[in-house]
């Protein structure tokens, strides 16, 4: 199946990571955003909203990342256990899902995008947004190994995207305990980590 793709992009390394804990392969096709190759008509007709990562397997086009995952997972998952059948289960995991769409990835990219890609000054009333985020999922991890019930799901491959992201621009997640200790535990057993950290050197020029 083919993807499109940056490998920088959290969103697009937490599919990536799915893809491997389940066992696909998928066709790479990295887009060049700055050249405008997102807007070709070729990709628009496949995605109208012309945004990475997009999904093609086999003839079914799927954008939005989380949605992919869990795409992925219930389609060619060997088990359920990345994203269980069980209603409860599921909705703690969708909670997770969103708050890390809505919330966590979106005040990162409200901080520092305007920075990175307008020149403009940091704003620190967007910077205490990202602290009160990171406050919330320090409660959500609060006695827990992993960020929705007892193993690993979608959650916490979509969260750890998020978090290295965080990471490797200097936010100091050391601040939350149980976010450190989530994340420490995170990154020894999240299947594909490996390209997520080379996705992670890849975001760090904008850094540098």
């Amino acid at each position: 199946m083919d993807f499109y793709y940056l490998p920088g992009s959290a969103p697009c390394r937490s599919v990536l990571m799915t893809a491997k804990a389940v066992g696909v392969d998928l066709n790479l096709k990295e887009l060049n955003l700055m050249a405008g190759e997102h807007l070709k008509p070729e990709f628009v007709k496949i995605n109208p909203q012309h945004t990475i990562p997009t999904l093609v397997d086999n003839g079914f086009a799927l954008w939005e990342s989380r949605a992919i995952c869990v795409y992925l997972v219930e389609k060619y998952g060997k088990t359920d256990s990345l994203y269980p059948k069980d209603p409860k289960k599921r909705a703690v995991i969708n909670q997770r899902l969103y708050f890390d769409m809505g919330t966590l990835y979106q005040r990162f990219a409200d901080y520092y995008y305007p920075q990175i890609f307008a020149k403009a000054p940091a704003d620190p009333e967007k910077f205490k947004k990202m602290e009160e985020a990171f406050g919330f999922l320090d409660i959500f991890l609060n006695g827990q190994q992993y960020a929705a019930g007892e193993s690993l799901t979608v959650a916490d491959i979509a969260l750890v995207a998020t978090v290295s992201t965080y990471e490797v621009a200097k936010f100091d997640i050391n601040k939350y305990p149980n976010v450190a200790k989530w994340y420490k535990n995170a990154l020894a057993v999240t299947p594909g980590i490996d390209l997520n950290k080379s996705g992670v050197e890849a975001f760090k020029a904008y850094f540098d």
